[in-house]
């Protein structure tokens, strides 16, 4: 597969990737703004300002920004990470112009009406409070703060309810005004399209974009002591969380990470989840799963057990942590996650929006792309000896902890001996 790909003068990155037996395609304009490049009194102003954008521009109502997408049979929406914002679409090849016009002028020509902000805010307030009362949600923010201490990188992104319910309008368009540039931007589109008919479009709408003044200063992560969080909550389970130090986005590294994850606890057959579930039925949630952000990456062991045997479970994940890293992956589980990799891998990109959306945070963030035959020779390339090596190294680092739980202050004390 050759990208179609051009940067427009303003500094506007466009990559698409045709694939002409489809009848639909996705388009995509992502942002490089997110929750690590808000100051502490901007927190969660990249979502908050994701979510006023449909609330009106300068020639659509929200209403109407519905209802043209609704008559064509469209989908639109957004999503706002750490490290970047997206506002997409899918649609009927045919109705490419209008996806087009609709998330251009959403990036590019929103009001921020007092009043729906007003509104707007009691929705994200809402979201904050349901992410409160999902222990889930709440043992992987914690785990973030004690992996990374108070660094934008462990900051919510959905902000806080001070910093959300003070948020003004002058802040919001002072953001908006900063890193909504076109040299922050990539404009991704996969699926059937013309790729002249998509270069006439962006210049028509988004050509004109301001481009002049921007500067966007880089992640900067710092390495600091891991930790234990807690939060005290009345609930029957307790949620429990470690992290070990990983690598950053970009490492190729990270194929062999993903492998034996997939192996320690990313899968069914693995070990965290044939142990502690299957065997000794302590959990009815156990797994693990890597992060990776442009300049650090954690490893997150995650399990729901009683009260009565979080201990037990904890010890069981060490244990586990130890064994594999000692004897290493078998051969056998090797290949068989290696295989598990890359039919994940494949089977994930079979729909525009996958495809659209993996090109388009690439390009964002990395300033590269990656064809499919070139990812699936990186994870064939991965060295068993090395992988086990690298698996040592991190299941034997120092790690934090993060429980959430009735009575997690009397375990927390019991976990730090």
């Amino acid at each position: 597969m050759i990208f179609d790909q051009i940067t427009l003068p303003n500094g506007l990155r466009i990559i698409g990737e045709r694939i002409p037996h489809f009848r639909s395609v996705s388009v995509g304009l992502w942002l490089g703004s997110g929750s690590q490049y808000e100051s502490v009194p901007e927190a969660g102003v990249s979502h908050f300002l994701e979510h006023m954008v449909f609330k009106g521009t300068e020639k659509r109502t929200a209403r109407q920004i519905a209802e043209e997408m609704d008559a064509v049979g469209g989908q639109l929406n957004a999503f706002t990470a750490k490290e970047c914002t997206c506002f997409y679409a899918k649609v009927v090849d045919e109705h490419l112009p209008l996806a087009m016009d609709v998330i251009s002028d959403l990036v590019t020509h929103p009001t921020f009406d007092p009043g729906e902000m007003a509104k707007e805010k009691g929705v994200v307030l809402e979201e904050i409070a349901m992410a409160e009362d999902t222990p889930e949600d709440l043992v992987h923010e914690l785990i973030m703060l004690a992996h990374y201490g108070d660094q934008a990188v462990s900051r919510p992104i959905l902000g806080t309810e001070d910093s959300v319910s003070g948020c003004a309008r002058e802040k919001l368009h002072g953001y908006w005004q900063r890193m909504y540039r076109p040299q922050n931007a990539v404009l991704a589109i996969a699926g059937n399209y013309d790729w002249q008919a998509v270069l006439d479009m962006a210049n028509d709408l988004l050509g004109g974009w301001r481009a002049e003044g921007f500067e966007r200063l880089p992640c900067v992560t710092c390495e600091v002591a891991p930790v234990v969080q807690f939060k005290e909550k009345d609930i029957e389970q307790v949620h429990i969380c470690l992290g070990y130090p990983a690598l950053p986005m970009g490492d190729v590294r990270n194929y062999d990470i993903s492998i034996f994850n997939s192996v320690f606890g990313g899968a069914m057959s693995s070990r965290l989840f044939q142990k502690i579930r299957e065997e000794l039925g302590m959990a009815y949630t156990v797994y693990s799963y890597p992060n990776t952000y442009m300049d650090t990456g954690m490893l997150s062991v995650y399990a729901a057990t009683n009260p009565e045997t979080a201990v037990q479970v904890y010890d069981m994940i060490l244990q586990e942590a130890r064994a594999i890293a000692e004897g290493g992956m078998t051969r056998q589980e090797f290949d068989m996650a290696r295989e598990q990799l890359k039919s994940g891998y494949i089977l994930g990109l079979e729909s525009t929006s996958a495809r659209m959306q993996s090109n388009g945070r690439r390009l964002l963030l990395m300033d590269k792309t990656r064809t499919e035959s070139e990812t699936l020779d990186a994870i064939n390339a991965v060295d068993f000896d090395a992988a086990n090596a690298l698996m040592k190294e991190t299941l034997t680092a120092p790690h934090s902890i993060a429980l959430v739980g009735k009575g997690v202050e009397g375990l927390a004390a019991k976990l730090q001996r």
